[in-house]
């Protein structure tokens, strides 16, 4: 597996919530879906490779699954990561 490879699985995908929307434009964050085992390390230069942009802080959050129900059956959806990344002053990733 190359490098560029492991950056990818890294950053799985955005997570695009109104809140996140006005993190971007507020304070310049990005928020992503990481894997639970991502480190804030391993997620800076995933961003910085991947982007072409300067990583000034990394916060991260575990989100656990939430229990469901399907009739009898009971289970509960996977738990994830949550990378919020703020970008150095005149940076920007084009979501959309």
């Amino acid at each position: 597996m190359s490098n560029l490879d492991r950056m990818y699985n890294v950053i799985r995908k955005p997570v695009i919530t109104e809140k996140a929307t006005n993190d971007s434009v507020d304070r310049n964050a990005y928020h992503f879906r990481v894997p639970v085992n991502a480190n804030k390390i391993e997620i800076r230069q995933a961003v910085e490779t991947l982007f072409d942009v300067k990583v000034t802080n990394v916060n991260t959050i575990r989100v656990n699954g939430k229990a469901r129900r399907r009739g009898w059956r009971a289970g509960q959806t996977p738990d994830w990561k949550k990378a919020m990344v703020t970008l150095g002053e005149g940076y920007t990733i084009d979501m959309i």
